[in-house]
């Protein structure tokens, strides 16, 4: 690992580490929700203060290492995607599940040079797992190795997958796939509702595949470095490589990637 990378990712985990003890605080206390809709979002899109709180010290440790590097995150902060050094940050990602006091939620950072990504960590404060990576270093669980699944086929893998806010066409896409996959007789679906730790499922073998018909950036930013250290294959869900912009998404171990592609691409929206 070149000794910038371990920098970044000492910077990246203190960060991560800083944000996760905002929203702790907030876990144990309580917290004022408030819905997007004012803002043009849905009722059942939620934030909070935590969020915003979480991001806010996020963004001052990042920069306090790092001034002149981009800060692109989920509240407001429009970093510029084309620059050398971005940081994409998410600092509540499964915001549903905090509000609805379920201890499934992490904060998501991840570090891109040229648009590549090159440092990932993802952080549940809750269970204290935290999911690193950089490029060509390999990812990790709690500083141990870990590896996607090496099973060959759908009908030996469990496959995770995620509902965007849409709860129309978007969501019905979403169930024709899940059904098309049942048909190929994998062990069971699940939907936690927190994407960076679903692609982190993916890149300790728990999942054979995740998908989702659309995330933002901040949502897949630190995973996917996660699931390629780990040996696994990232694309969106029509096998087209991710950008930095709102995608769908897929995820899945090399073996499994070509048939988990096969479903996502044909139930597309």
């Amino acid at each position: 690992m070149p000794d910038n990378y371990q920098a970044i990712l000492h910077s990246a985990m203190t960060a991560a580490q800083a944000g996760g003890h905002v929203l702790q605080r907030y876990w144990h206390d309580g917290i004022e929700l408030r819905d997007k809709s004012e803002f043009g979002g849905k009722t059942y899109d939620l934030v909070s203060d935590a969020d915003l709180e979480s991001q806010e010290v996020i963004a001052r440790s990042i920069a306090n290492d790092y001034p002149d590097h981009e800060l692109l995150g989920e509240e407001d902060l429009t970093g510029d995607i084309t620059a050398e050094h971005l940081w994409v940050i998410d600092p509540l990602d499964g915001t549903n599940n905090f509000a609805h006091h379920i201890g499934h939620f992490a904060v998501s950072i991840g570090y891109f040079v040229d648009g590549v990504p090159t440092v990932g960590v993802v952080h549940n404060p809750i269970s204290g797992d935290t999911y690193t990576a950089t490029r060509g270093g390999g990812a990790f669980r709690n500083s141990q190795p870990i590896r996607v699944t090496n099973a060959d086929h759908l009908s030996k893998s469990m496959v995770g997958c995620g509902f965007y806010y849409d709860r129309g066409d978007m969501m019905r896409s979403t169930l024709a796939a899940i059904e098309e996959f049942f048909s190929h007789d994998i062990h069971g679906i699940r939907r936690f509702g927190t994407a960076a730790l679903d692609l982190c499922a993916v890149a300790s073998g728990q999942f054979g595949a995740f998908f989702e018909y659309k995330l933002s950036p901040w949502d897949f930013a630190a995973g996917q470095l996660i699931v390629r250290e780990a040996g696994g294959i990232v694309t969106n869900a029509k096998g087209d490589p991710l950008g930095l912009t709102q995608s769908s998404v897929l995820a899945a171990s090399t073996a499994i990637h070509p048939h988990a592609l096969a479903i996502t691409k044909k139930h597309h929206p």
